[in-house]
């Protein structure tokens, strides 16, 4: 059927979005030292992210070191951590709800009511891609304005780390699956449209029998 397929293709691309939305929350790879300039002889590199900022040396040794207060880290970092974190929790919530409607459980055992549960987990896994998507996008904004910005020493300007390029992934996958769940939902996916046949008439002899020997 349709609409299982649907289903089925909907939930890996969307628990494949929530996985990588949780690795790139945990990443401090959002802002990476740009070598430029004077810079390229650095021998270090510098890694912020959400939850903490990483020295990697020339040698391969790496210090981290957890941020002390949310309050300390610039808007947009705080914006990320806050929208990322609700975006992995929607994430587990629409997994849960999209499980009990789905086709292959017995949770539920009403067709109709399914239907509308796998829906509102399609829309819970949109806006999940939502919000993962608009700190990612505001971030990736600064860096750039930041970067081009030439009162900013070279010291202190960043690149797009390799944690934003897998939210930015997380985030299609997230909106492709969730849409796909709700696209199981229509009537055409889920054989809505009843068949119709035309009745035929029986025609029955009424002439008399007549027996040979």
């Amino acid at each position: 059927m349709l609409s299982m397929f649907l289903e089925s293709l909907g939930m890996a691309l969307c628990l494949a979005g929530s996985l990588l939305v949780m690795v790139a929350c945990g990443l401090p790879m959002w802002k990476v030292t740009a070598f430029i300039d004077s810079n390229i002889v650095v021998a270090q590199t510098i890694w912020d992210g959400l939850w903490m900022s990483c020295v990697v040396q020339s040698t391969g040794q790496m210090q981290c070191k957890i941020h002390d207060s949310m309050l300390s880290l610039s808007q947009d970092l705080q914006t990320a951590r806050a929208l990322t974190v609700i975006a992995a929790v929607f994430g587990v919530l629409a997994l849960a709800v999209t499980l009990a409607g789905a086709q292959c459980t017995n949770c539920i055992q009403e067709e109709a009511l399914k239907g509308r549960i796998v829906f509102t987990g399609g829309v819970l896994y949109i806006f999940s891609g939502l919000f993962v998507l608009v700190p990612l996008c505001w971030m990736a904004n600064n860096i750039i304005v930041d970067f081009h910005n030439p009162q900013i020493p070279p010291s202190k300007k960043r690149e797009i780390g390799a944690a934003i390029y897998i939210g930015w992934a997380s985030a299609a996958l997230l909106l492709m699956g969730g849409g796909l769940l709700c696209c199981s939902f229509s009537q055409g996916a889920r054989g809505g449209y009843p068949i119709k046949y035309t009745p035929t008439k029986s025609i029955t002899s009424n002439g008399d029998k007549k027996h040979y020997v």
